[in-house]
């Protein structure tokens, strides 16, 4: 092959059309099928997610699975429902359980197959998950009565 075909092999393979960005998802709070609630208000979540909120009822724990760092979903819990950036989060979950008010931290899952399969299987479990990765099935808590897709709902990446 000539030299002028081999620079222009190269450069088609290496060049990625620019496609528009796809629209974000908004980020539904799953929960394992037991889960005695169907609705949220934005300060529990927020409570939750922070580890002031650590059961459910007086015999089901809660168990925050999040997404790893630079997950969308966790991206969107962070900026949304905490205002904090992935350092501070990380730093105030380490001062949490070194002062002794929580056990452990967040659970880190993943994937979406991880969170799924996890949530199944873990009574009190709770994660979060771009709307369109939901299986059916999965049971799906309302935000301030609201879920993924209606208008005003507070955990979108918009």
């Amino acid at each position: 092959m000539n030299p002028r075909a081999i620079a222009v092999l190269t450069i088609l393979l290496c060049w990625t059309p620019q496609l528009p960005a796809a629209a974000a998802a908004d980020v539904a709070i799953v929960v394992h099928p037991g889960v005695p609630i169907d609705d949220l208000s934005f300060t529990d979540l927020r409570k939750i997610v922070l580890g002031d909120r650590q059961f459910w009822s007086s015999d089901l724990r809660v168990t925050l699975l999040m997404g790893s760092s630079g997950a969308p979903a966790r991206e969107v819990i962070l900026k949304n429902v905490l205002q904090m950036t992935e350092a501070q989060f990380r730093q105030y979950w380490i001062g949490k359980v070194f002062r002794a008010e929580s056990a452990v931290g967040p659970k880190t899952v993943y994937s979406t197959e991880m969170a799924v399969s996890l949530i199944n299987n873990i009574p009190g479990s709770m994660t979060f998950l771009e709307s369109d990765q939901v299986p059916k099935g999965s049971k799906v808590v309302r935000l301030g009565g609201l879920l993924p897709g209606e208008k005003g709902y507070a955990l979108t990446a918009r």
